[in-house]
């Protein structure tokens, strides 16, 4: 299907969130899944502060003063059932009717969840439309609860809905965008793109994350793809311990390549902070200068390949402190805005020690990259 080709000279980037989202209350379980006997209550990792900390800073910098500000409707039941099945959304109302509960693995919920997600879904389906359809150059949604883990039948690591693959596939369906390539940076693999997607050869999914992480069931090199979609799925799983160095080389040698090699009509990043330095969940040492250049490398990329068509969605991150340090550098590079946030541990955790790219770093992703150029 040809698409006309909008002028986006003039268009800025859109910033899309909702107070709504940050309501949504998985409970007193601090880093874990769910409470327990010896577990002394304490509020859920996955909590609001990290992502209201982020609009904040954005309000106190004059960043947001750049963007396009917008704050869309919830998704529809018809939306999400371009990627759920009817029988998980029928189950995830029922259970918050009864008072919350565990949508899957490890995906609590409470009453005002289901809620909180349908409109965490509505602003990924709104960016990605606004960008793909030309009103936006591109744009940032700042969605809560995360969906990269969500699968159509069951949620999964603090995900309730799939909000890229819902947006993704509502989009495509409309006839707005035809091949999509996602990038998952969270340092947790993007199992829920990967399922979306893998027999799908019009939408590249890639994830790089920390290997053995959650799920523990997915995440493997060796996971390609399926059928007709043999090849579109690459994943990276990089050893605990993978700073700066190893990042920036895995963009240079592989990601960059393949995505530009699939030549996409638009790139969608699943933008975890989790593999920052900071990060109670994750083991990786990024800081948030390296945030800023894979989103200016991508950035670039995107004006070359797609005519600047992406879109990042909000994904995991659990430092209250420095997720908004990490998200202010990327919206200031995704904008191309000049207003700057001192990070008072950037240069620190630059200088930590491995830092550096490792030889066994260096041996895995040349000996992916071989695997991909061999086909």
């Amino acid at each position: 299907m040809s698409r006309a080709k909008p002028d986006r000279s003039q268009g800025r980037t859109g910033f899309f969130w909702h107070e709504r989202c940050f309501w949504h209350d998985p409970g007193a379980i601090g880093v874990f899944s769910s409470p327990g006997e010896y577990l002394q209550p304490q509020p859920a990792s996955e909590s609001p502060e990290s992502k209201r900390r982020l609009k904040n800073l954005l309000e106190v910098s004059g960043l947001i003063d750049e963007l396009q500000v917008e704050k869309p409707a919830p998704a529809s039941r018809d939306d999400l059932e371009h990627f759920h099945t009817p029988a998980y959304l029928d189950a995830l109302s029922l259970g918050e009717q009864a008072g919350g509960g565990d949508a899957g693995d490890c995906a609590p919920f409470r009453p005002g969840s289901v809620a909180a997600a349908y409109q965490s879904a509505g602003l990924a389906i709104a960016a990605v439309e606004a960008v793909a359809c030309g009103r936006m150059r591109n744009a940032y949604a700042l969605c809560r609860p995360p969906g990269h883990h969500a699968e159509a039948d069951r949620g999964r690591g603090f995900c309730l809905l799939g909000n890229i693959p819902i947006a993704v596939k509502r989009a495509r369906g409309l006839g707005h965008v035809g091949r999509v390539a996602i990038l998952d940076w969270d340092v947790h693999h993007g199992n829920g793109q990967q399922d979306a997607f893998y027999d799908d050869p019009e939408v590249l999914t890639v994830s790089i994350h920390q290997a053995g992480n959650f799920p523990l069931d997915s995440g493997f090199a060796d996971e390609r793809g399926r059928g007709a979609g043999q090849g579109a799925n690459l994943n990276l799983p990089l050893p605990p311990g993978a700073g700066i160095g190893a990042y920036r080389y895995a963009f240079e040698q592989l990601i960059l390549p393949a995505l530009e090699a699939f030549s996409p009509e638009m790139i969608v990043i699943a933008c975890g902070y989790d593999a920052c330095a900071k990060d109670p969940l994750g083991k990786m040492l990024l800081n948030s200068s390296a945030f800023a250049e894979m989103t200016s490398r991508i950035t670039a990329l995107a004006e070359r390949v797609c005519e600047g068509r992406l879109v990042l969605i909000h994904e995991g991150g659990y430092s209250e402190g420095y997720v908004p340090l990490c998200g202010h550098a990327v919206i200031a590079a995704l904008s191309g805005s000049e207003v700057h946030v001192p990070d008072p541990q950037d240069d620190e955790i630059a200088a930590w020690a491995y830092q550096d790219l490792q030889p066994h770093q260096r041996d895995l992703i040349d000996d992916w990259t071989r695997d991909w150029r061999d086909g």
